[in-house]
This record gives C-alpha cells, structure tokens and sequence, in this order.
C-alpha cells in the first residue's frame, strides 16, 4: 500500500470533484478519532493492486507491520484503476459520496428496483431533482426515503428533464448498491 503520485491524485480528485463539487474540502479534511490517540487524525487516500482507499492515517500506520503482499483490503475501497489507466468509482464510494452530493436525485418508489437492477433512471421514474444540474455532471441517486441507492451522471439539465417525455433517460447509471449481490465476486 503506497500513497497516490500527482497523476493518481488528480485522476480521483477530478472524479471525486464530479460528483461533490466544492464539498470535496469535506472529505479530504475530515478528522479521524480512530487509533488509540486523543487527538484525531486525517484520512487520506491510499493505493494497492489497482484500487484506491479512503483511510485513516492511523490506521495506515499501524498496517505497515503487514507485508504488502498479504494486505487484501485496509479503509473504503472508493474506485480502481482499469487497464488503460482511467479511474473508476466504485459502489463501496457511495457513503462519501451521499454525504458531500453536490448534486441529487429522487426516485419514485415503482422505479426503485429498475435502477437496483442495473438500469438508468427515465423521466418517468424520477420523483425530485436538485437545480443547477448539467449534462454530464454526476449524480447520487436517492430514494424518497433519502436512502442512497447509488450514482451516475447527467444526461440532461433540471431544464430539459422538464419538457422531456416519460421514456426519456435523465441519469445514466454507473453504480447502484444492488452490485453488492450482482457482483459479490468481484468486490
């Protein structure tokens, strides 16, 4: 486990930015009160094996007595690096993600399961919508309930989801916590 060099950082920073906007000071100064210390710590970002975590320092520390190869997982895994070089968020991110959302969405509870199954959220399904949104902004999808389901960008602006017909496609997924069974393999 290594920290994240300038590129890396700014790869998860931009993606990180995409769905929190100015809220990303929220996450990268948020104190950690866990370890045995009285004074809180920072998280900080971390990477091992193509995937990116989210983890307090002290817990960072006190992992260097494992040897890196027998390390399997340390903090919240918020994203990988594919093959080609991209960064991805994953639905493990999504808890960040909720809390600092610079924009939102609400789904109809009859649309609910749709978006769990891996399908993007149509005009039809959507229940509220935050203004100021843009196409290709990213999105965190909630239930009415504000219950975080999961995330993807924008197709259209709060404008355009207006006049659009009830098939239109307004969200375009990228990860729903129905993954969690979907693809309990993988993560």
């Amino acid at each position: 486990m290594r920290p994240l060099d300038e590129d890396e950082t700014k790869a998860v920073f931009e993606k990180l930015f995409k769905f929190t906007g100015n809220n990303l000071k929220n996450i990268v100064e948020n104190p950690s009160y866990e370890g045995p210390g009285s004074n809180p710590s920072r998280y900080c970002f971390r990477i091992n094996k193509n995937k990116v975590y989210y983890v307090s320092e002290s817990l960072v520390k006190r992992a260097t007595n494992v040897a890196r190869n027998n390390l399997v997982s340390l903090g919240t895994c918020i994203g990988k690096y594919t093959h080609g070089g991209s960064f991805h968020l994953t639905v493990q991110s999504l808890s960040l993600l909720a809390a600092n959302a610079k924009h939102k969405v609400w789904l109809k509870p009859t649309s609910e399961m749709a978006f769990l199954y891996g399908n993007h959220v149509l005009k039809g399904g959507l229940g509220r919508i935050t203004e100021n949104i843009a196409p290709g902004d990213g999105v965190v999808v909630f239930s009415m309930s504000d219950v975080p389901l999961g995330f993807g960008i924008s197709a259209k602006s709060t404008q355009d989801c207006r006049k659009l017909d009830p098939n239109g496609i307004v969200v375009l997924h990228q990860a729903d916590i129905g993954e969690y069974l979907r693809m309990e393999d993988e993560l």
